[in-house]
């Protein structure tokens, strides 16, 4: 009995998708023409309300209408630089450790 108590009102959580930037575009254009809430395209498509609402902000702020947060651009840059920051630190560990190497076998 405490098994299906447990289990009741619980939703598996859903699989990851991932979609194209075609898709979220039109999905985005369906919500600026304002014919349906958001909660009713999220609901048409199967899609979650809160995908759908950052898909619109991320759309905001990449045409300029929304200055509260990176665009696109920015968060690929971004992305990057910390790809590069990481390798970075890690060649200067490694020299750090070579030169203690080095400076060991020197004395």
């Amino acid at each position: 009995m405490s098994l299906i108590m447990d289990t009741m009102g619980k939703k598996k959580p859903r699989p990851r998708r991932s979609f194209t930037r075609e898709f979220k575009a039109e999905i985005v254009e369906l919500c600026q023409r304002g014919d349906r809430s958001v909660g009713q395209i999220a609901k048409d498509f199967d899609l979650t309300e809160t995908a759908v609402r950052q898909w619109v902000t991320q759309a905001e702020l990449d045409a300029g209408t929304r200055t509260d947060g990176l665009t696109s651009d920015e968060r690929d840059e971004l992305a990057r630089l910390r790809r590069e920051n990481r390798r970075l630190s890690e060649d200067v560990e490694i020299l750090k450790r070579a030169t203690a190497f080095f400076a060991k076998e020197i004395r």
